[in-house]
């Protein structure tokens, strides 16, 4: 099982980056996703995640309007447009994925890093001011 990111880069403030999480191994279309990202320095952070149906999203507050995460459950993959990007968003991002089929979570469970079992390796996403 395997989750690739991919589509980071360096932008200048105010530019514009989608991410994309390629799963592999097995479908992931009954899987709650997520992205999160680490700055230098910084824990891990939740991004925004995104039920399995597609239907639910939440963001965190400093990307709400920014940022778009979205599911092609046909091609296994999880996106992230991020418009409008800060130098506060540079971070290596993660995909990550749980473990149940169509589960059903409240909506702080969301958030937390402990909900999701997979996770994909990283990409960088650098924005200069």
């Amino acid at each position: 099982v395997q989750l690739q990111a991919s589509g980071g880069g360096l932008v200048q403030a105010g530019g514009s980056l989608r991410l994309s999480c390629a799963a592999s191994g097995r479908t992931f279309s009954n899987n709650v996703m997520a992205w999160f990202r680490q700055a230098p320095g910084k824990n891990r952070e939740f991004v925004a995640a995104i039920s399995w149906g597609g239907g639910i999203t939440y963001y965190r507050d400093s990307v709400k309007g920014r940022f778009t995460i979205s599911r092609d459950n046909a091609q296994n993959t999880l996106y992230l447009e991020m418009n409008s990007l800060k130098p506060g968003d540079t971070a290596v991002y993660y995909c990550a994925a749980d473990r149940s089929q169509r589960r059903t979570y409240t909506e702080s469970s969301y958030y937390m890093k402990g909900t999701y079992d997979y996770w994909g390796q990283e990409t960088l996403v650098t924005v200069s001011s």
